[in-house]
């Protein structure tokens, strides 16, 4: 596997087909014997994983950076149209799936689970999944489908969620994808850090989503659709709620996280 180190981050190649995921990595602390949780995170539509890690490093402070261990994956299509972000970044940017203007039809969704599973079997195991846009469109609804056998089957239960501007897969109302319409059947229960924006396009799907879940700790900012810098407020919340993670994933026996 090819591979080229980066201040705080490693680049590697990914099979079928080869896709870049950017990390970054933290010690575990000596002093508290907590190790710090694994993240694979998924970047919005047409878009890329160093690109949300350009976002997530450049406005999320060091003090929450520190204690996560974040893998940031490239999407397995690249993208089939223009993408939003053209003026901002360079490309390639990529996509999760394909779906039709009116969502009624779904393509490539299930190679993009075998996707991310392949991924997560070959570089795991993680403890929970970061999504921002159409990477929190998935990200939400893969626990329900490992709970019901349809993804995710040959590694560890995802543990927690952290979804930014994200909502319910849009197609669901019309049966589609199939793979994921029963994902919501019954409440999430895995622990979830929800961030919904007041200028967000997609602030009433996101509102939605969150009633979906048992214990979900929610954000709300004023910016739009996109990874919100975090105030001092919102910059606790976010800290008190990867403690509680930390704990939960240090005090796992290191057998039940490798068998479940």
């Amino acid at each position: 596997m090819l591979s080229h180190s980066y201040p705080c981050c490693q680049t590697a190649s990914v099979s079928r087909p080869p896709r870049l995921a950017f990390k970054i990595t933290t010690a575990m602390s000596s002093e508290t014997k907590q190790r710090n949780p694994r993240i694979l995170c998924l970047h919005g539509f047409r878009t890329s994983g160093l690109i949300l890690r350009s976002l997530i490093t450049s406005k999320w402070p060091d003090t929450v950076l520190r204690n996560l261990d974040l893998d940031f994956l490239d999407g397995p299509f690249p993208a089939t149209g223009k993408s939003d972000i053209e003026r901002f970044y360079d490309p390639p940017y990529y996509e999760w799936y394909q779906a039709s203007k009116g969502f009624r039809e779904y393509r490539n969704f299930e190679e993009c689970l075998d996707y991310v599973e392949d991924y997560m079997i070959k570089h795991g195991p993680f403890d929970g999944l970061l999504g921002f846009s159409q990477g929190a469109f998935l990200s939400a609804a893969l626990p329900g489908m490992q709970e019901q056998g349809k993804a995710l089957t040959k590694v560890p239960k995802v543990k927690f969620l952290v979804l930014i501007s994200g909502g319910k897969i849009p197609g669901l109302r019309f049966g589609q994808p199939e793979a994921a319409v029963g994902a919501f059947s019954s409440p999430v229960r895995c622990p979830s850090l929800h961030f919904i924006g007041e200028r967000d396009f997609l602030k009433t799907e996101g509102e939605v989503l969150v009633e979906s879940f048992v214990e979900p700790v929610v954000i709300r900012h004023t910016s739009g659709h996109t990874i919100p810098k975090l105030e001092a407020e919102a910059e606790e919340t976010v800290l008190s709620f990867f403690q509680r993670i930390r704990k939960m994933v240090s005090d796992e026996p290191s057998s039940v996280r490798s068998l479940m």
